[in-house]
């Protein structure tokens, strides 16, 4: 499995996002919500350009591999 992120949230959510596949021009991606204690899964799309921005500004944030671990098996 690809790269995990956290996605910065205002409230202390355990929000994050992984990258199942790489494309010409984006990324398939899995986001995971937390919503008051149950996961919220979702699989969309995300352009480069997009994606870029998104680390640029700190909305996403690398995740260790070791958290990423724990991120794979939740």
């Amino acid at each position: 499995m690809g790269s995990s992120y956290t996605l910065k949230s205002i409230s202390r959510a355990n929000d994050y996002m992984t990258i199942i596949r790489e494309l010409d021009d984006g990324y398939v991606i899995r986001i995971v919500r937390d919503k008051d204690g149950y996961n919220d899964v979702t699989v969309d799309y995300m352009s480069k350009t997009l994606f870029e921005s998104c680390i640029r500004t700190g909305y996403l944030t690398k995740i260790s591999e070791q958290d990423a671990k724990l991120v794979a098996n939740a």
